[in-house]
């Protein structure tokens, strides 16, 4: 049993929070305002956009995912998509691979693997970011079917204006996948015409696509404009706080994503982000060109962030756990609340995890 200030989906209570861990079912949450509020009970993360993490990348397959979901569980996150990079067909299908028993069953002490962000290779030649250029792709939906096979694709970026891309997303919801437009050339009618095709978000807003103006919208204009969801990367490196602060107001459920790297947890030094050599340095990724390639953020800073920037805890932590949770679906993550899973991160005063429970079982915050 846990007590302290505990966010429920009706608000801010002081009392105890109890839970099973070995159905990792919440029990019951009680009000009691004797007990001491000191410490802040939120529902644990979700970070739908992770390549990495404790040097190691999601596209090195074998037991990367498995690495990856223990180094983020120590920041708070419950739960996760393993994110890949564009890459060659068998690299992609090796990450795949590797990822699908760490999805089928969580890794001891990590966070629960909700499946596959599929970032690429269905991307724009025109902005790619930290994408490699030799390894884009036109999509189609037997392609997808053949990944989706090897494990469960629960998001995929996709440049929506090139070859026949639009004319997937429909069949790609019939599958279950939401499709983010993302690393896109297109123009703001691009972006209202895949909406209304039943696009469901945008992959890291601001970052990869076509930029605000007056007279050309761009993508940014349409996700300003009509989004409901969109991810944003609040490690005020990618994103000035002043843009975040215009999304927040013209998003409603904008959500936190890490887009974390190898280089997370690690020191200063060369690491590796799909086929690319990415460099860490004064606290971000780069490649050796000087572009930002992925992040070294954690959940809890973005939070701190969130924060820091304005917002409210409570909607902070929406930001971070019930939104991304509702974006996916997962009634029973992102909230505390009787019968649903025992995902809780404990923080102190700086906001600070002093605790973290994946589905009951407590992650051992000792080490990085």
């Amino acid at each position: 049993m846990l007590s302290g200030r505990i966010l429920t989906p009706e608000g801010w209570i002081t009392g105890s929070i109890a839970f099973d861990s070995d159905s990792g079912r919440i029990l019951h949450i009680r009000e009691d305002h004797g007990v001491d509020a000191t410490l802040t009970i939120l529902p644990g993360f979700i970070d739908l956009h992770v390549h990495g993490a404790a040097g190691v990348d999601i596209m090195q397959g074998g037991d990367a995912g498995a690495t990856v979901a223990r180094a983020h569980a120590k920041h708070g996150t419950t739960a996760m998509l393993g994110t890949t990079m564009t890459a060659t067909d068998n690299s992609i299908r090796r990450a795949l691979r590797g990822l699908a028993p760490v999805i089928a069953e969580r890794p001891a002490g990590g966070a629960r693997m909700l499946g596959v962000h599929l970032e690429g290779p269905f991307l724009s030649i025109h902005r790619l970011g930290a994408q490699p250029a030799d390894a884009i792709a036109v999509g189609s939906m037997d392609l997808v079917r053949s990944y989706h096979e090897l494990a469960p694709i629960r998001a995929m970026t996709l440049a929506t204006e090139v070859a026949d891309h639009l004319a997937l997303i429909p069949q790609l919801n019939e599958l279950g996948i939401r499709v983010q437009i993302g690393h896109s050339n297109g123009t703001y009618e691009d972006g209202v015409a895949a909406l209304e095709a039943g696009a469901a978000g945008f992959t890291h807003l601001f970052n990869g696509m076509t930029g605000l103006n007056h007279y050309k919208p761009g993508i940014v204009g349409a996700a300003l404009a009509h989004a409901e969801y969109a991810e944003i990367i609040p490690d005020l490196q990618h994103v000035a706080p002043g843009a975040i602060r215009a999304a927040l107001r013209a998003i409603p459920r904008l959500y936190g994503v890490t887009d974390a790297t190898s280089a997370t947890g690690m020191p200063d030094g060369e690491y590796g982000l799909g086929s690319q050599r990415v460099y860490k340095c004064l606290g971000c990724v780069r490649l050796a060109t000087g572009s930002l390639a992925g992040s070294v953020l954690t959940m809890d800073q973005a939070l701190r962030n969130f924060v820091g920037l304005g917002l409210e805890l409570a909607d902070a932590s929406h930001r971070l756990s019930l939104y991304p949770a509702d974006y996916l679906g997962e009634t029973e993550r992102g909230r505390l609340a009787p019968g649903g899973w025992a995902d809780i991160v404990v923080l102190n005063a700086d906001l600070q995890p002093v605790a973290v429970f994946v589905e009951g079982e407590a992650i051992d915050l000792s080490t990085n």
